[in-house]
């Protein structure tokens, strides 16, 4: 008996470590790397504007412990391009996406299939959907109506009077934030300055050169012309260049909304009056830290107004505008 209960103290043994050895086989092995990913997706990855959205959203993503993958096509006018970049991004599933939809209409259902999957934080332009989390980005039609007064304080220094004719160059048609700031432009012009009139009212293709070509065409048509908003940072680029080429700085006022090396330099030189100028590296950071915050199920605003700034010749040098115009982009 004492030979059986040997052996089979032994078997029993035996079983027992056998069991705790495969258990801890099948022990999940930690990840060796932890970290929530929460991709950012722009709307040109070229673009300088967007390169500072993605260098505050990789600060962010250093500062939070977060794996901040940065997405998007190399054209603003590529639509196709962000819709497939969302649908993969979505496919790795992430903790959460921020993203800037290039245009409103057609971003709408992908950001209401994404967000069936994860958080959506959108910034910078709207989308035609509800499904976002928060969103964080300028006041668009603010950022028109400081446009126009800009401008038409510009046209007074000038000529005395806010009066005469002006215009508005935008990008690509259908663009959320660019519809506001033209909607904002328009609204206060109309409201405070009877004297303006809108004699143009121009959409290109996103493109520096139909910008060129169209400030070109309406300085020849408008011999009267006083002044013009361009409503990005494109089209502000390809405006100034006509400005500058055809001499016309001290006649014409052109407002510009956003900056980058070439603006700073025509604002330097007088081709350009004004640039209406967003906090873009606000918008990558609070972008990235408000979507850490919403995949953990914290409370997050729904909205988020990230400011705007308007910088002249006379106030570009202030510490301010400085940060503004010439931020580290690392």
């Amino acid at each position: 008996m004492k030979l059986f209960s040997s052996f089979s103290s032994r078997r029993i043994l035996v079983g027992l470590l056998s069991a705790a050895c495969f258990a801890l086989m099948v022990q999940p092995v930690p990840a060796a790397d932890q970290k929530p990913t929460i991709p950012i997706i722009v709307k040109d990855t070229t673009s300088f504007f967007w390169q500072i959205v993605l260098s505050g959203a990789r600060k962010a993503g250093k500062d939070l412990g977060v794996t901040v993958p940065e997405l998007g096509a190399q054209s603003e006018s590529d639509i196709n391009g962000q819709i497939s970049i969302l649908e993969n991004a979505v496919s790795e599933k992430p903790a959460a996406i921020v993203i800037a939809p290039t245009q409103f209409k057609a971003l709408g259902k992908p950001i209401d299939e994404a967000a069936k999957k994860c958080k959506i934080i959108g910034i910078d332009s709207a989308a035609d959907s509800k499904a976002f989390t928060s969103f964080l980005q300028t006041d668009n039609v603010q950022g028109g109506r400081v446009a126009a007064d800009g401008l038409a304080a510009a046209i007074e220094a000038k000529y005395g009077k806010p009066e005469g004719g002006v215009a508005l160059i935008t990008s690509i048609p259908g663009v959320g934030s660019l519809d506001q700031r033209a909607k904002g432009f328009k609204e206060e012009i109309a409201a405070k300055y009877p004297g303006l009139k809108l004699v143009a009212d121009k959409v290109a293709d996103g493109m520096a050169t139909t910008a060129l070509n169209i400030m070109t065409d309406l300085i020849t048509a408008n011999p009267n012309l006083r002044g013009v908003f361009a409503s990005n940072l494109i089209m502000a680029q390809g405006a100034g260049q006509a400005i500058a080429e055809n001499k016309v700085a001290d006649k014409i006022k052109l407002v510009g909304f956003d900056s980058d090396n070439k603006l700073v330099k025509l604002l330097s030189d007088g081709n350009i009056t004004a640039l209406v100028v967003q906090d873009p590296y606000r918008m990558g950071y609070e972008g990235v830290k408000t979507a850490l915050a919403a995949s953990k199920g914290e409370q997050v605003p729904a909205t988020v107004d990230t400011g705007v700034n308007l910088i002249t010749k006379e106030n570009m040098n202030s510490a301010r505008s400085q940060e503004l115009l010439n931020p580290k982009v690392k």
